[in-house]
């Protein structure tokens, strides 16, 4: 026998039995519901001062009855069936609505959320006889932001909509709308930043900046959401309610992923994955995934898979109690190694067999460098904010052919050349990788091998792109990671890129303000006085002290 869910405390037993014979009612598969049913439905609300409902299928038979309080009802599990992108639930949902109110918001969120085929709330009126009829629907993406479509009928006995007709086209929009999506074949995503300290315009930027993350790493940013709190939410990061809103506009959008601009913990992550049912990335996941789309040498490889395993570690929380193995003997019997366990040993083993590795690459490093200082060859390593044209710069210095793109950590891998100065000096110049803002700690520990390239340099050509509104937070970034390795005492010059986006007068006042050399890496202007500054305080009488000027 089918149960009544809900609030059925109290009721009497005459009132559980006629909740029961509800489910002997049919109503026809066109309708939204039938006269009669609803009527049977107002008439046991008034008589219990609950809101009563049912769960209808496309054939018309009812699965569910469902008891709530004078204001609303939960609804059960009803599981995964049929609910997709392209697809409704195959159930409508009608209950009934004590003072005849207007479909409230958690209707509309059921609705949305749990891809109900429609949502319809008959009011009570007076003798329990039915009244108003409200009913909403999903909508297809229409460049309006509605996510439904909310209607009103005078009474259930007026001219209801052909229901079936109506299904029957939105999963055909829905369909096309999937169709048009899978021909582009990128992920679609939301960016969620969130502002703790009242700066907003400091919010604004890095939430600009991780768009231009997502679009590097291959992903279509479909909306970012910036939202201002006094203090993080424990569970969601978010309020609860934004997080329902992005909820609702994933689904419309048919969005793949969230990306949030904050670190989130484990415990956040997994919370808001079963919230929304999406793949959660936040700001460090992201930039793994650019460094492992980008990794080319074997070296590069084995930094970004240990930046991974690292970051997942303290993450792997999904345990299998089905699993476990018995262990005889005395004191031995019990649950044994949990398959989750044994997951966390591998990975531990794969760290330190990762790190092993990765020591001996340092080694073999060192030995280059050695053979390198014992030829006295001076290094300039080129260090700054990524894409601020860095590798651009080494093409135009030395007419080498390293990828340079206009996207964010184009160049993992250092790369090496020889610069031939005039009087037949040479000097090793080195493009390293690119420094970001809250660039993740397990990341710069992982490529400790290839930054270990600029403690044997003798000048650090600073990059900067002058024309970035935000290029004075980019050069603290630089110089706070450049500080955390201990590097501050290296000599260094600024070399203010890009400037040709510029006006004369701001180069000349920002020169004036910050001295150092202003150049255009892409029209090579100002390259030659870059290295006639750098020729003067490599090999002039005196240079370590003009080093130490710069």
């Amino acid at each position: 026998m089918k149960e009544i869910y809900g609030n059925t405390l109290g009721l009497k037993a005459s009132e559980q039995s006629r909740l029961r014979n509800t489910f002997r009612r049919r109503v026809a598969p066109h309708e939204i519901v039938s006269p009669e049913l609803a009527r049977h439905l107002t008439e046991l609300s008034s008589e219990l001062n609950r809101q009563v409902g049912v769960l209808i299928n496309r054939k018309g038979e009812i699965e569910h009855v469902v008891v709530g309080n004078a204001h609303k009802l939960e609804l059960p599990d009803i599981g995964r069936a049929r609910a997709g992108q392209i697809r409704l639930r195959g159930l409508r949902l009608v209950h009934t609505h004590l003072k005849s109110e207007p479909l409230t918001k958690d209707d509309l969120t059921d609705l949305a959320l749990l891809r109900l085929d429609l949502v319809a709330a008959v009011g009570v009126g007076r003798e329990g006889l039915p009244g108003v009829l409200h009913y909403a629907h999903l909508v297809p993406e229409n460049g309006t932001g509605e996510f439904w479509q909310v209607a009103t009928l005078p009474s259930v006995h007026n001219g209801q909509p052909d229901l079936l007709d109506t299904l029957e086209a939105l999963e055909e929009e829905f369909n096309r709308k999937a169709a048009a999506r899978a021909v582009g074949g990128r992920e679609k995503a939301i960016l969620v930043a969130v502002c703790l300290d009242g700066n907003r315009a400091h919010a604004e930027a890095s939430l600009a900046e991780l768009k231009e993350l997502a679009r590097t790493a291959g992903v279509e940013v479909i909306d970012s959401v910036l939202q201002v709190r006094r203090e993080a939410d424990p569970r969601y990061l978010i309020g609860r309610g934004k997080l329902e809103d992005l909820n609702l506009r994933s689904m419309q959008s048919m969005v793949d992923v969230l990306i949030f601009d904050k670190d989130l913990t484990p415990s956040q992550g997994r919370h808001i994955g079963e919230a929304t049912s999406l793949k959660v990335l936040d700001r460090t996941q992201l930039i793994l995934d650019i460094f492992a789309q980008r990794a080319q040498s074997a070296e590069g490889k084995l930094q970004v898979e240990l930046a991974q395993l690292k970051y997942r570690l303290p993450r792997l929380v999904q345990s299998d109690d089905s699993l476990s193995r018995l262990a005889g003997g005395i004191g031995g019997r019990g649950p044994g190694e949990t398959k989750l366990e044994i997951d966390r040993r591998r990975v531990r083993d794969r760290i330190t067999h990762l790190e092993k590795r990765i020591d001996a690459v340092s080694r073999e490093r060192s030995v280059r460098r050695a053979q390198r200082n014992r030829r006295e060859l001076p290094v300039i390593s080129i260090v700054g904010y990524t894409n601020a044209g860095k590798s651009t710069l080494l093409n135009a210095i030395t007419n080498a052919d390293v990828l340079a793109e206009n996207k964010l950590f184009a160049t993992l891998d250092p790369t090496s050349r020889r610069l031939r100065f005039p009087q037949e000096r040479e000097v090793i110049i080195t493009d390293t990788v690119g420094f970001i803002r809250d660039l993740p700690k397990d990341l710069v520990a992982a490529f400790r091998a290839t930054l270990e390239e600029l403690y044997d340099s003798t000048l650090l050509l600073h990059v900067v792109d002058a024309a970035d509104p935000a290029r004075d937070e980019q050069v603290e970034a630089v110089e706070a990671i450049l500080s955390s390795l201990g590097l501050m005492e290296k000599p260094r010059l600024m070399v203010w890129n890009k400037a040709d986006l510029m006006s004369s007068e701001e180069v000349d006042s920002l020169l004036r303000a910050r001295g150092g050399v202003a150049i255009s890496a892409e029209t090579r202007e100002g390259i030659a006085s870059l290295l006639a500054k750098a020729d003067t305080t490599l090999f002039a009488e005196g240079a370590s002290q003009m080093l130490g000027a710069i």
